[in-house]
């Protein structure tokens, strides 16, 4: 298997230059700190954690955004968790598991550069690319948007990079109808895979696999 690609890009902002870079090795994600207002998913310190052991994945993957030694925006790659139906399909099948950036840089297009790094690398090509889209772990306070135009909002981002909706019965997903699924089929994924995954899509939930 390739290994990722670590190529980076400077961009300057009213706040400075930020660095991205993809892949980022996990020896300088333990070195930098980390914006304290990082904390979608869990306490910054603890994602913080979380984002060197993702790197050290064969299959994982962390793009960032650095700006003056410390992380201000990230996006991670790795497999389905072992409890999603996900992860019954074919191993060509990684997820974007979470893309987040600190309040500070919003609005910078840090975000959109953060994915289109993520997505040169020529590895992306060998796999099918999903991404689960929750309103729960979106920021409507602070950015002030009605749930309808934050998921307008994450569909556009997501199509910039040839994500598409793909329709689903997966529980939480279809829990409510702001929640989308979306999948990128790359380049080298054979037609066999992509069926595979496909038929994941719509299924018994009782026949899955949660021991």
């Amino acid at each position: 298997m390739k290994s990722w690609d670590n190529t980076t890009q400077t961009v300057q902002t009213k706040l400075g230059e930020v660095l991205i870079m993809n892949a980022t090795p996990p020896e300088l994600l333990a070195d930098l700190s980390i914006d304290a207002m990082l904390q979608s998913f869990r306490p910054a310190k603890r994602q913080k954690e979380a984002l060197v052991e993702i790197s050290k994945l064969p299959e994982g993957k962390v793009t960032t955004a650095q700006l003056a030694g410390e992380i201000v925006g990230y996006i991670t790659f790795h497999p389905p968790d072992r409890f999603e139906r996900w992860s019954q399909g074919p191993d060509r099948v990684i997820e974007l598991g979470a893309i987040e950036v600190a309040p500070k840089i919003r609005r910078l297009g840090v975000g959109q550069k953060l994915l289109r790094m993520s997505f040169k690398d020529a590895r992306m090509e060998d796999y099918i690319v999903i991404s689960t889209e929750y309103y729960w772990h979106w920021d409507l306070e602070d950015s002030g948007m009605h749930i309808w135009e934050y998921r307008e909002m994450m569909r556009r981002i997501m199509e910039s990079v040839g994500m598409v909706i793909r329709d689903t019965d997966e529980e939480e997903i279809s829990s409510h109808p702001a929640n989308i699924l979306m999948a990128r089929y790359g380049a080298n994924v054979p037609p066999s895979i992509i069926k595979e995954f496909e038929d994941l899509l719509f299924m018994d939930n009782s026949s899955l696999f949660y021991g």
